[in-house]
């Protein structure tokens, strides 16, 4: 193993959306790439709105992704608790160090001052930042307040300089921050639980995490954390921020652009690598052309620097595209299980596994995901279909030409594929009646439909009962119909 320490952090507010999933994959893929290791780290500190349920989901969308974690819930790696609810000590000890070393202090303004003074700041054109009034308060003045029952935060002192920080981004290239970027920030607040940017810093350095992959919305984040690292003498990781994920439209990807949520696609049937395949090229790409890698070809060409600056679109037909190619490489040997639970009832019933197994390599020819999979293997539903009026106008006369096939067919002892071509060749023969002529009612008959999988395997399958039974009842339907 080498000395790369990577980190996935998500809050357990909500199920693990796409945007969340890729850089999941991103931090994974470099992780192996580089023979380091992958910590999952629980950003919990919105208390209201996080849950064990919710952080099982997680979880549960992170394991069937196939992205397991080397530290975490579950794996102590020795820099626990993986859980920021659970380390609250930590940020506390972690300001009082900097309250002490002259970094940090206490602040007791309320939330109706702070918001009258950006309202200020917005009237006068001046960027919303904080003017550091608590800054010069002295021991007997800090003592006031407190005896006073103020809400007290503590503030980050962010030092006066002039100098532009620069972040050479291992994904964007270099970065640049103006000095004036950030003012005093708070590190923690009044309830005692920390900001996002100071424990996130804390965690980071705490947990000797190298290489920081993340959103390019997290961008703006870096020049606190880098603060915070400075004052606290950690090391600062390299970054990476990866591009935006857009819907169609280019707005930010939500619920109304599909099923943003990797649960969505978990229920709809997609196999998992086919949707590893696809986020990884995200805003990322590889060296070859090949757009379907398997996640060992992904981890052996994962290079950040490959990593795009532009925002990515997320595109359910390439998605598609992609799991179809997936599902039919990999066949009923390896999908076949998977599928399984998606055959309808009627089907699971009627047939054995051999035939279901059958009709799943018929039927996954283009099929992206084993949500679609009743409508792709509806030619294989047992007993009479429904004939509409299309269907019934199609069949219009060829009542004797499937008489006779239904008697070919009740007599036939061989009921395979050969066999039956063969009967369905004589019967073309008997009846002077050829080419569409010949096949195309007895398609509909038996399926309903007019277009389908190879009509030979779908007689087979069905059964000989099944078929005959079918015609019977299209005889009768052409019969009632009056053609």
């Amino acid at each position: 193993m080498s000395d790369v320490r990577v980190r996935f952090a998500p809050s357990p507010t909500g199920r693990l959306h796409v945007g969340g999933a890729r850089t999941a994959l991103f931090n994974w893929l470099f992780a192996r790439h580089e023979g380091g290791s992958f910590i999952l780290r629980i950003e919990d500190t919105d208390l209201e709105r996080s849950s064990a349920q919710l952080e099982q989901g997680l979880l549960d969308d992170i394991r069937w992704l196939g992205l397991e974690w080397d530290e975490g819930p579950g794996k102590d790696g020795g820099h626990g608790p993986c859980r920021q609810s659970e380390r609250t000590e930590i940020y506390r000890d972690y300001a009082d160090k900097l309250v002490k070393a002259g970094r940090a202090y206490p602040c007791f303004c309320t939330e109706e001052e702070l918001e009258r003074k950006r309202e200020a700041s917005k009237t006068e054109g001046r960027p919303p930042r904080y003017d550091g009034m608590c800054r010069k308060f002295g021991r007997e003045e800090l003592e006031k307040k407190r005896e006073a029952g103020l809400p007290e935060s503590v503030r980050f002192l962010v030092p006066e300089s002039d100098e532009v920080r620069i972040v050479e981004d291992m994904a964007r290239g270099r970065v640049e921050f103006p000095p004036d970027m950030v003012g005093d920030f708070v590190i923690m607040r009044s309830n005692g639980m920390p900001t996002y940017n100071f424990a996130v810093a804390v965690d980071d350095g705490d947990m000797g995490i190298t290489h920081v992959i993340r959103g390019a919305e997290h961008l703006s984040n870096t020049v606190r954390q880098l603060l915070v690292y400075e004052a606290l003498g950690m090391p600062a990781p390299r970054f990476a921020h990866i591009p935006l994920i857009l819907g169609s439209d280019r707005a930010k990807l939500s619920k109304r652009h599909g099923a943003p949520n990797i649960e969505d696609y978990r229920k709809r049937g997609y196999p998992p690598e086919a949707l590893v395949n696809y986020l990884a090229f995200l805003g990322w790409s590889t060296r070859g052309d090949s757009e379907i890698l398997s996640v060992g070809d992904l981890v052996s060409e994962f290079d950040l620097s490959r990593v795009s600056d532009s925002p990515s679109i997320f595109d359910e037909e390439k998605l598609n595209w992609i799991s179809a190619n997936h599902v039919r490489g990999g066949g009923s040997e390896r999908y076949f299980e998977q599928a399984l639970p998606f055959f309808p009832e009627r089907m699971r019933q009627r047939y054995g596994r051999g035939e279901l197994a059958r009709i799943f390599d018929i039927a996954s020819e283009n099929l992206p995901c084993f949500e679609r999979l009743a409508a792709e293997a509806v030619s294989f539903m047992p007993g009479p279909p429904g004939y509409d009026d299309d269907a019934l106008e199609a069949m219009s006369g060829s009542d004797g030409l499937l008489a006779v096939l239904k008697e070919r067919f009740s007599v036939l002892s061989d009921w395979s594929e050969g066999p039956v071509r063969t009967e369905i060749k004589e019967t073309g023969k008997e009846t002077g009646v050829k080419g569409k002529g010949l096949y195309m009612p007895l398609r509909i008959a038996v399926t309903g439909m007019a277009h389908g999988p190879d009509l030979s395997s779908i007689l087979v399958i069905r059964g000989r009962e099944d078929v005959t039974g079918s015609i019977a009842a299209a005889i009768e339907n052409i019969s009632k119909r009056g053609g």
